[in-house]
């Protein structure tokens, strides 16, 4: 195309002048006069015509070519050649049509306009006939400047150009003022005819430009489409082959863009399926329906993976209704179908795990317990929690914990393997879900296998781990007909569960609703009682065993139900954690501790019982020092009891918390020690002042056989090393209590001492007593006794005596069946077939002796009595 390079603005702002529509000066517009200036090499290549048409005229007329004594004809030759050699060349020249169209227009009018002169003066050198007619004179010129215009074409212009300058000289040599005139005319209307047939030559040609210009645009903007890879375009002839195709996707289809040409377009197009069309018409039926169709997902036969197509076309027809084929476009789905798939995935299973999520658990319940109408569906739903769990992730790490889940969760597939499907309910929690009838039996048998396989150890990067789980089930339509009945019935099945040790399994019954129902009432009143004052404090003594004196009270909190009376604080502790009441709860018994703790003499302390989530409050420490300003209570007056458990979570808040909590100046005591988290590392950091000995260490302790009594001197050892007091807590007989005064306990606290008695009964005890310890207590220990009617064979000296078993514990028992036996008799029992075990009688009443055991006797193995006592 011809250089054009102004904006299309410019030719409808500028006036078409004469000149301009002619060409022979600058348009000013984007249009210059490329509509003239395009013929001219053309011309040039056609010019030897003209050459060879003049010599052919001077041939005719037999007028010789050169003749020596007419010089000026030679010369006027040669300039002749000079220019017609000019015309042949220049304009095909890149210098030439560097020009501009006017000025080349310019350069070749005037050679064309001297070449025809030349020519007529070449021809005026030689006298004609006197015979001949006047107009004859002109007849060479006038035949080459014919077949000059012809090649000018619709150049005009250089057609009078060169008209002029052929019968310029002729006609005013030989014509009179009639011809001239007639000549004038001729030039006239030729004038006319050629500035009009510029104008619209222009006109033409700025239309082109206009197209040329919108058709350039396009292209641009379909190459830009293409090359983003967000579409591409397609052609058909009227068969349905392919007569273009964007060479994007070809290169997708891993071909040339040449070798698709010519191929049918449903070739390169996998046939429709109806689960794939979703009963939409296909593509195939729009082609040979010859109707437009938007937007149909079809999927690539040529490609070497899987790839997804949105195609758009429309038939295209001429102007008289012929139909030509289809033209249309498409998009690449397969990032989007992908991408959709993915989202499906992740809407329906676990991302972490692979299993089902939450949400196609339930529809995939839902439709189960659906069943047909008018019937209910048979299934089973179990609800997994893993025990343990939360103390891998606190001490290994989050990605151990997702590591670990990951491994279970592949467990419970091979378990359940293809009796139902197995979802992540979120966290460490689980579900299968069984669909049709199962069993009880059966049930059990998967339960127990499914819980022996989730307790089997893990590696977990490196590290061994052992955990439990404990399953809650459900069954419909027995145990609920909706999914929401089941998860509500299989979650008090799994409360059950855990409630009842974890690792176990149960079957829902209707009293766990009932205890679930108990459980939320229970709830609310704890609210009430919180709200209306209900709570108090009950207060038991911690006595200092070197000087024997009350130093301090432990702060127990009490719950008097007005309907169930006295409720343990075993049972509604746990309801005050799940509720979120455990933060108003503790901040009421340190507030109230702390004002009962002022009325007291000065040297003797409060213990109050912190909750790891109070612990865990970064509001905690203001909540002490409000408790402590508000009471005028001295910081060193109080005592605060941590449990192990809150190590669990060991980082840099930990640390914080018990740096601003000694920095208060209270005292800190480990709660509890050796009951649960037990790793001892914290001891080298943590500022404790006391260690508390858990009362199931001291319990018992005193007992022949007892262990309980090596830990507390080894617990009292490290203490010691550690600069800390401890007080043995549980205490109850005084044989324990000389036990723990000999191992070196600096503190004891339990009913030995006495009972958590209101803060009236502490004041009143303060008054008549002052900080006096008192003992009340059994003088000894003795292990629990068991309940037993059994006959067993009592062998003394030769002789066997017949006697019954009333109770027993490992250590002893209450015999019947022997009279006045004297206090030391040794005996042989057969407690059971052929277990005898040596005694001697510690007192004897009538026909009842006490006797100790010889040995420490395994209350297991007494379950079959002797086979000669059996009767």
């Amino acid at each position: 195309m011809s250089p054009l390079c102004a904006s299309l603005s410019d030719t409808s702002s500028r006036p078409v002048t004469l000149m301009v529509a002619l060409g022979l000066t600058e348009s000013g517009t984007e249009v210059s006069a490329s509509w003239i200036s395009g013929a001219f090499a053309p011309i040039a290549r056609l010019w030897p015509l003209i050459l060879l048409a003049k010599i052919c005229v001077v041939s005719l007329l037999h007028i010789p070519l050169y003749r020596a004594e007419h010089n000026v004809q030679a010369l006027v030759l040669a300039f002749m050649l000079l220019v017609d050699g000019t015309l042949m060349t220049v304009p095909r020249q890149i210098l030439f049509q560097a020009l501009k169209p006017h000025v080349q227009n310019w350069l070749m009018l005037v050679m064309v306009c001297l070449s025809g002169l030349c020519f007529s003066l070449w021809l005026g050198q030689e006298r004609l006939a006197a015979s001949e007619a006047i107009f004859l004179g002109a007849v060479p010129e006038l035949a080459v400047a014919l077949l000059a215009v012809c090649i000018f074409g619709d150049r005009r212009l250089l057609g009078i150009g060169y008209f002029l300058g052929a019968l310029l000289v002729s006609v005013f040599a030989k014509a009179g003022m009639t011809q001239v005139g007639l000549l004038l005319c001729c030039v006239i209307v030729m004038a006319i005819a050629t500035v009009r047939q510029a104008r619209v030559d222009r006109d033409a040609a700025i239309e082109r430009h206009r197209q040329d210009l919108r058709a350039q645009r396009s292209d641009r903007l379909l190459m830009e489409h293409e090359r983003t890879g967000r579409g591409w375009f397609w052609e058909t002839d009227r068969q349905g082959c392919l007569t273009y195709i964007s060479e994007a996707l070809a290169q997708t289809l891993d071909a040339r863009e040449g070798a698709l040409i010519g191929r049918p377009i449903t070739e390169i197009i996998r046939p429709s399926d109806k689960q794939q069309s979703n009963g939409e018409r296909t593509l195939g039926f729009h082609l040979s329906a010859r109707t437009g169709f938007s937007d149909i997902s079809v999927c690539a036969a040529m490609a070497k993976e899987e790839r997804w197509w949105s195609i758009s076309g429309q038939p295209v027809f001429n102007e008289y209704g012929q139909f030509h084929g289809f033209r249309g476009s498409g998009t690449d789905l397969t990032e989007m179908r992908r991408s959709q798939a993915e989202v499906t995935r992740l809407a329906q299973f676990d991302s972490l795990t692979g299993l089902a999520n939450r949400i196609q658990m339930l529809s995939s319940l839902e439709q189960a317990v659906a069943g047909r109408p008018g019937k209910p569906g048979d299934c089973t739903l179990m609800m997994l929690d893993l025990d343990r769990f939360k103390m891998v992730n606190d001490t290994l790490g989050h990605p151990a914990g997702d590591t670990l889940l990951r491994q279970v969760s592949q467990r419970l597939q091979r378990t359940v393997g293809n009796k139902g499907l197995v979802g992540r309910q979120g966290g460490d929690e689980f579900k299968i879900l069984l669909p049709g009838h199962h069993d009880q039996e059966a049930l059990t048998l998967l339960a127990q296998n499914i819980i022996s396989t989730v307790a089997q150890p893990y590696s977990i990067e490196g590290t061994a781990v052992v955990i439990g789980v404990s399953v809650g089930i459900s069954r419909a339509p027995h145990d609920g007909v909706t999914a929401d009945a089941l998860i509500r019935n299989a979650d008090l099945a799994l409360y059950a569960a855990k409630g009842d040790g974890r690792g176990v399994h149960r079957f829902y019954s209707s009293e766990m609703h009932a205890d679930a129902e108990d459980r939320r009432r229970m709830e609310e009143d704890l609210r009430h009682a919180l709200a209306a004052d209900g709570l108090h404090l009950a207060y038991q003594p911690v006595v200092s065993l070197r000087t024997d004196q009350i130093t301090g009270y432990e702060a127990l909190l009490r719950w008097t139900h007005p309907v169930r009376g006295p409720i343990s604080p075993a049972i509604f502790i746990p309801i005050a954690e799940d509720s979120g009441l455990i933060g108003q709860i503790g901040e009421w018994v340190m507030r109230t501790a702390c004002r009962d703790a002022a009325e007291w003499d000065d040297g003797i302390r409060v213990a109050v019982n912190v909750s790891p989530t109070q612990f865990a409050n970064p509001g905690f420490p203001s909540t002490v020092m409000n408790a402590l300003a508000t009471s005028q209570l001295a910081p060193a007056r109080l005592e605060l009891e941590i449990t192990e458990s809150v190590f669990l979570n060991d980082d840099d808040g930990t640390d914080a918390m018990f740096a601003r909590l000694k920095a208060l100046g209270v005292r800190l005591a480990l709660d509890d020690f050796g009951t649960g988290y037990s790793s001892l590392g914290y001891l080298k950091k943590a500022p404790f002042d006391k260690i508390k000995i858990d009362q199931s260490f001291v319990r018992g302790a005193a007992i022949k056989g007892n262990r309980n009594s090596a830990i507390i001197k080894a617990i009292v050892s490290l203490a010691e090393a550690l600069g800390m007091d401890t007080t043995a807590e549980g205490a109850e007989t005084q044989d324990e209590l000389a036990l723990i005064r000999q191992l070196g306990c600096s503190h004891v606290q339990g009913y030995i001492y006495g009972r958590p008695m209101p803060f009236v009964d502490v004041m009143a005890s303060h008054i008549t007593h002052g900080a006096n310890a008192e003992i009340d207590g059994f003088k000894s220990s003795r292990p629990d006794r068991k309940t037993m009617l059994r006959t067993v064979s009592i062998h003394h000296d030769g002789h066997i005596y017949t006697g019954r078993v009333r109770n027993i514990s490992p250590t002893g028992a209450l015999i019947e069946g022997l009279w006045n036996v004297p206090e030391g008799t040794l005996f042989a029992i057969e407690l059971a077939e052929n277990q005898f075990v040596n005694a001697t009688a510690c007192w004897s009443r009538d026909d009842r002796m006490g006797v100790e055991f010889a040995g420490v006797v395994d209350m297991s193995s007494l379950r079959n009595p002797p086979k000669s006592m059996a009767s």
